[in-house]
């Protein structure tokens, strides 16, 4: 891909993007009915985004995520992450 494209990115972002694909490669294969595996994955997204997550939303995204209220992406996960 356009590395040139993934640096423009990281500068409007702050986000890196090798950050993003190891976090998109190690949720290929996540079991996402486990607590610990989802409450890891949501902890890393906010690490990467920067946006802290109090342990109550925490809690209310894993329990929608494990009892398959909520399809697990990254883009569900940033959803809910920014309705704190």
């Amino acid at each position: 891909m356009d590395n040139h494209l993934f640096k423009n990115i990281e500068k409007k972002t702050g986000v890196n993007m090798q950050d993003v694909f190891q976090l998109a490669n190690s949720v290929q294969n996540a079991n996402f009915k486990d607590e610990k595996t989802v409450r890891s994955i949501i902890q890393r997204v906010s690490q990467i985004a920067n946006k802290p997550v109090s342990k109550q939303l925490e809690d209310k995204i894993v329990s929608s995520i494990v009892n398959g209220n909520e399809k697990m992406d990254f883009g569900t996960i940033s959803k809910m992450i920014n309705k704190k």
